[in-house]
């Protein structure tokens, strides 16, 4: 089965920064868009970015977050990434990355069936 590997979460305080990575061994995530998602408890899983296939040159982010987080990929190092600067307590959440077959409204809805996913990561913003 062919999963993805997040890493990078923790504590941090807010204002604070931290760097997300995805990993996957087992495929290349060069052919995949990378959604990032995040779900707080007892809220809907929510699309947080996506950046596109290949090069990369589209991205998406949810408003929340524009301006403030920047999504990358490596696909030498088979691994993207998610940047998280000025963080607020709001961003408290389990991150998940997930491999789409593109960036966009239908692909985020159809991603817990069709899309590649990890375990997620565990960021929490508080003093």
């Amino acid at each position: 089965q062919l999963r993805l590997v997040e890493s990078g979460g923790g504590w941090v305080q807010p204002g604070g920064s931290l760097r997300l990575s995805c990993a996957a061994s087992e495929f290349t995530i060069e052919d995949y868009a990378i959604g990032w998602f995040r779900q707080a408890p007892g809220k809907e899983r929510e699309m947080v970015s996506c950046i596109s296939s290949s090069l990369g040159r589209t991205t998406e982010y949810a408003d929340s977050v524009k301006g403030r987080f920047t999504t990358s990929r490596n696909n030498t190092n088979n691994t993207a990434y998610l940047q998280m600067n000025t963080l607020k307590p709001e961003d408290t959440a389990t991150y998940y990355c997930s491999g789409l077959m593109g960036c966009g409204a239908f692909y985020y809805i159809t991603a817990p069936q069709s899309g590649i996913w990890g375990q997620g990561t565990q960021v929490t913003v508080s003093s």
